[in-house]
């Protein structure tokens, strides 16, 4: 089977020029097949401001209402998405930018949540395979933006780790998947104070016990709370066919594909 990585960029390389072009000269030396999945950084939340936008967020989850839905979709679908691809063409990395709109690559549903209104927020339903598959054929690098649409005219502001996810999981029938989530720390940490606590490996026991509150206090995990959803996305991820799921610093984009750097999740 044909190696396929799926790699999610963290907002905080996007917000820095010089990280941002180090990952991506990285990314471009890949001599595989692979696609990108990136948010907005700070950029929307900037613009919202200027433009006088109000911007919530519940659990660092960002509530999308109809004018913020316009700046999302401005800034990841456009400016941010067609730099990295203009970016990425600089270093000789054929590329497209798409969105889960285009050849209706993802489909999603607005958000039905028993208290919160998260507003046009999309949980993902389908991922369009065949076309992707065609797509990677061509020697393309994919570079998607985190917005869907409900094929009924609505867009929908997706999280970036959840795309990422289901797109590793849709292309593990395909390819060889590995799905890499990089970001600003050094991979999973003990203490999140301490750059050097990393975990090397992770399987789902260890997980559990780390998830317990820690004694003699009781008084939280030993696991920052804020990387929990993407480490329950990883299990999930793994569960469904893909190969591997590998943490870390985006800085370290070969080694973490060389298994020498982050936090590698592991089956059983």
């Amino acid at each position: 089977m044909t190696n396929l990585y799926v790699i999610k960029i963290g907002g905080n390389i996007i917000d820095d020029e010089a990280k941002l072009s180090s990952f991506l000269k990285s990314f471009a030396a890949i001599d595989s097949k692979k696609i990108l999945v990136h948010g907005g950084g700070k950029l929307a939340t900037k613009l919202a401001e200027k433009m006088g936008v109000e911007q919530k967020l519940v659990d660092g989850r960002r509530i999308t209402d109809a004018e913020t839905l316009k700046i999302v979709t401005m800034v990841y679908a456009g400016y941010v998405n067609k730099n990295i691809v203009a970016q990425l063409q600089s270093f000789e990395c054929n590329a497209i930018g798409l969105s889960g709109v285009d050849g209706d690559i993802i489909l999603a549903h607005k958000r039905n949540h028993p208290v919160i209104d998260y507003g046009y927020v999309g949980d993902v339903d389908s991922v369009n395979t065949p076309l992707l598959k065609n797509l990677l054929e061509q020697n393309l690098a994919l570079v998607f933006a985190p917005i869907t649409h409900d094929q009924g005219g609505q867009l929908l502001n997706t999280n970036a780790d959840t795309i990422a996810q289901e797109i590793a999981k849709a292309m593990s029938d395909e390819f060889n998947v590995e799905l890499i989530y990089s970001f600003e720390k050094s991979g999973v940490l003990l203490d999140v104070e301490d750059e050097t606590s990393v975990i090397q490996k992770l399987n789902w026991e260890n997980y559990q016990n780390l998830k317990k509150p820690s004694p003699p206090s009781g008084d939280g995990s030993k696991i920052f709370a804020g990387m929990i959803p993407k480490l329950d996305n990883a299990f999930a991820a793994l569960k469904s066919g893909v190969s591997k799921v590998i943490i870390g610093k985006a800085e370290n984009l070969s080694a973490l594909i060389a298994g020498t750097s982050g936090t590698t999740i592991e089956n059983g």
